[in-house]
């Protein structure tokens, strides 16, 4: 199957977002950059999660903000979706909060999971990936309006470093209850 331009620039960025998580998770679990490795007890750890949850969290309050105040600003669009269509940039920014929430559920079960069961000298995780959250919802953001390709390394930065580190959680969850 031959890929379009679109769907050439979405795989560029798909691996770009990879490549990046990939790369955090392998920089936070060896070389633990915070030195976390310290934080055994488990609130400690859950701190570390908690404390990293502030950044997805903020992206979501920011992704409302702008939207609510596009709303209170625009006579046609105050009412809210639903009761009216809505105008493009409503609708615009509706998808961006939409994205945003999606990305901080997974975000925030992602921390939490790992921070409870990975080895805290892998701890360095968390921190690492609330920062990428931040740069992939900027990145975002700001490339949403551009097209797929545009908006496909900010997606993944989110989407690739959360997903790893669920998939990770899980399998190390597993292997305890086997060992």
């Amino acid at each position: 199957m031959a890929l379009d331009t679109t769907q050439r620039g979405v795989l560029h960025g798909m691996a770009q977002g990879m490549s990046v998580a990939v790369m955090l998770l392998v920089i936070g679990a060896w070389a633990d950059p915070f030195s976390l490795v310290s934080h055994e007890a488990m609130s400690a750890r859950l701190a570390v999660a908690v404390g990293a949850s502030a950044a997805p969290a903020l992206c979501l309050m920011v992704a409302v903000g702008r939207l609510a105040s596009h709303r209170f600003f625009h006579a046609g669009d105050i009412e809210g979706s639903g009761l009216s269509a809505g105008s493009a940039r409503a609708r615009l920014l509706q998808a961006l909060l939409q994205n945003t929430l999606e990305q901080a559920v997974l975000a925030l079960v992602a921390y939490a999971l790992w921070a409870s069961v990975m080895p805290s000298s892998w701890l360095s995780v968390v921190p690492l990936a609330a920062l990428a959250f931040v740069v992939g919802r900027l990145l975002f953001f700001a490339g949403y309006a551009r097209g797929a390709p545009a908006r496909a390394l900010g997606f993944t930065l989110c989407f690739y470093t959360s997903a790893l580190m669920l998939v990770a959680s899980a399998v190390a969850q597993v292997a305890a209850l086997w060992a």
